[in-house]
């Protein structure tokens, strides 16, 4: 496992901090907190974007996977629009504040996944990604690029070699016909390819049905003992199957008549759906993916329940002046390849937080990850509801003088 950066006091989670780099003798400011991808460094994907794109005066730029703004700071300089999107409500966030540091104006910044949140008439000439993970997350961007690029615009796409990057750039040829490595750097590259005709070359690469934006992945699972139908999208958490801690935390929670529910990090609302099917009068969901909120709002209504609702939020940011009888979380606690526990802490804290008197928590952990000391500092005590093997459920109840 990757080494674990230290926990951040409390309260220094949503502290917004400042950093700079220096491109063609500019400097730019970046803004960035826990949270945000590359949190406290410069990703050498975004700033390889920087660098190597090449913008000509009055073009029009998107970024797909746009992170902190960084390139779309540089790229305001010269294009006549630019346009970013980013399906994590904290890249967007941290994307409008550094655009702001950087007194940048002609910028519109946009929440969804691709090129699913742009105007339907969007055409550009030069269309730069940073590569997520998923492959098919991979494939739907290259796929909107290759849709929205004028005949002669330019793709350039960008990322880590452990993050897929080789196979991405093979992707990337396959799709455009042409093109290749521009650049290595830091074990991370950028390939460009230009768009010659209006139909893929390889057609069969862009074959998955899920690269449309309405198209659901739906996983039929029992938990709990009851039939369920999970609907899912690429990139979401557990995108493709029920994720085994998720199903041991869904049997371990206990909800009683007329209690409301936050399901914390809710991916594609496995958790808040069960809650909300047995005795919860009242259910939240909230993730920080767009995606993520777009599939548990499916799970809920495919269920058939009328009192869910689904936010997107930073941890429980957009519901911190509610007050609930049970948090139920499987936090996650990986930013891209690196494991930051200020996320996962930040979740525990925010639990405390929004729980009424005698609410209680139920958390599933890897077995490994060293949540206890945080939730004994908080709660003041703790149960192990299951340790297995794999992963542990721990809950932990508010007193009443907290």
């Amino acid at each position: 496992m990757p080494s674990a950066r230290r926990v951040q006091s409390a309260g220094a989670y949503r502290e917004w901090r400042r950093s700079s780099v220096t491109i063609a003798g500019t400097r730019y400011a970046l803004e960035s907190k826990p949270g945000v991808f590359a949190d406290g460094a410069i990703d050498p994907a975004a700033l390889l974007l920087a660098e190597r794109v090449t913008i000509a005066p009055g073009n029009v730029v998107v970024h797909l996977n746009c992170g902190n703004g960084l390139f779309g700071s540089v790229a305001a300089r010269v294009a006549d629009r630019v346009l970013l999107t980013d399906r994590n409500i904290l890249a967007v966030q941290a994307t409008r504040r550094t655009l702001d540091a950087n007194s940048v104006t002609n910028v519109d910044v946009l929440l969804g996944h691709g090129a699913t949140a742009l105007p339907a008439d969007v055409r550009a000439d030069v269309v730069a990604i940073r590569i997520p993970q998923e492959k098919i997350a991979l494939l739907q961007l290259v796929s909107d690029a290759f849709r929205i690029l004028r005949i002669g615009g330019h793709c350039y796409l960008a990322g880590a070699t452990n993050e897929g990057a080789k196979t991405a750039t093979s992707t990337l040829v396959a799709v455009f016909g042409n093109g290749g490595v521009l650049a290595v750097d830091s074990g991370h590259r950028i390939a460009m390819a230009t768009k010659r005709g209006e139909t893929p070359a390889s057609p069969q690469v862009l074959a998955s049905p899920y690269l449309q934006s309405d198209a659901f992945n739906e996983i039929e699972a029992v938990i709990r003992g009851s039939a369920r139908t999970l609907f899912t999208r690429p990139g979401v958490f557990s995108w493709d199957h029920l994720d085994e801690a998720t199903s041991m935390l869904a049997d371990a929670m206990e909800i009683n008549l007329g209690e409301s529910v936050l399901d914390l990090g809710c991916g594609c609302g496995v958790l808040g759906t069960v809650a909300a099917t047995l005795s919860a009068e009242r259910v939240c969901m909230v993730d920080a993916d767009v995606e993520a909120v777009r599939s548990a709002a499916r799970t809920a209504k495919a269920a058939g329940t009328d009192h869910c609702s689904v936010l997107t939020s930073d941890v429980a940011g957009e519901v911190l002046d509610q007050r609930f009888d049970v948090v139920v979380t499987n936090p996650p606690f990986h930013i891209g390849k690196t494991t930051d526990l200020d996320v996962p802490a930040q979740f525990i804290r925010d639990a405390h937080h929004v729980l009424s008197a005698n609410g209680r928590l139920y958390l599933v952990a890897n077995r490994t990850l060293p949540y206890e000391r945080i939730i004994v500092q908080l709660f003041g005590n703790i149960r192990t509801l299951h340790d297995g093997r794999r992963f542990k459920v721990l809950s932990a109840t508010k007193q009443q003088s907290d």
